[in-house]
């Protein structure tokens, strides 16, 4: 016999969105330091070659998101940090509907917050071409529709990843850690590709600031829509057969500190 599920609040206070606020501007102001150090010519760090740089650079943003998911603001939002994330918990059950809007404008708030603040503590470094505040930028030889399928895929596989592991309450505990690793994988491997955004948050600052708009849409649009299909995949093949769906909204798990 299946247990119940809890049912959602209608809404979350609006505290947990200045968490998704906070969040992501920390993300964003150390991605954005990341790269200056390691993009910028001039650094001590610098490293020329762009696929090893990315790697290295994955590995970082990896363990950046999985600390903040773990950390006291992450606990209590849920530590989505990217409008797709938000979008696909609440098409599967997991996210109060009214509370989607509140989340995705603090996170994109949050992306230009802290590229903003990346500028200020970093200063040209941070606005020079080899950095361009941290903006996301496709090869050369990749035409829209390579990105379009890059990052689409490849949000729409992290979400459900991300759905499986909330369906079965034993595996919550390592999500923000499967998180991070895939976040990782997917910048070492696309980054040099398609750029390996996917997370509207994550290009929409330094975009701004940059004045990046090459596949602009894509980067903003995109993961939003493999979030979409993701969710309505888990639906028909994990929720209907398994008679469970997400239990939290919560990426480190109900277990983590409660409102």
């Amino acid at each position: 016999m299946v247990s119940a599920v809890p049912s959602l609040p209608r809404q979350l206070p609006l505290m947990r969105a200045i968490d998704e606020f906070l969040l992501t501007t920390v993300l964003l102001f150390l991605a954005v330091t990341v790269v200056r150090w390691l993009r910028d010519p001039g650094s001590a760090l610098y490293l020329a070659d762009l696929k090893v740089a990315l790697a290295v650079i994955g590995v970082i943003s990896g363990a950046i998101l999985t600390a903040l998911i773990l950390s006291p603001p992450g606990r209590r939002s849920g530590g989505h940090m990217n409008p797709s994330v938000t979008v696909a918990l609440w098409l599967m059950d997991a996210f109060p509907g009214r509370s989607v809007l509140p989340y995705a404008l603090a996170q994109l708030a949050g992306s230009v917050t802290g590229t903003a603040l990346a500028r200020l503590v970093w200063g040209p470094a941070v606005s020079q071409p080899s950095v361009a505040y941290g903006a996301i930028r496709p090869a050369e030889t990749w035409q829209a529709s390579d990105v379009f399928l890059a990052e689409g895929g490849a949000m729409m596989a992290l979400i459900l990843l991300v759905g499986v592991i909330l369906a079965y309450p034993r595996y919550i505990r390592s999500l923000p850690y499967v998180i991070g690793a895939s976040v990782a994988l997917v910048i070492a491997l696309l980054g040099p590709r398609s750029g390996g955004s996917i997370n509207p948050a994550r290009q929409f600052g330094p975009a701004a600031l940059s004045g990046e708009t090459t596949d602009l849409w894509i980067y903003l649009v995109v993961p939003v829509l493999g979030a979409v299909i993701g969710s309505s995949i888990y639906h028909l093949f994990i929720w209907r057969f398994n008679a469970c769906r997400p239990l939290t909204y919560k990426l480190a798990g109900d277990h983590s500190q409660e409102e």
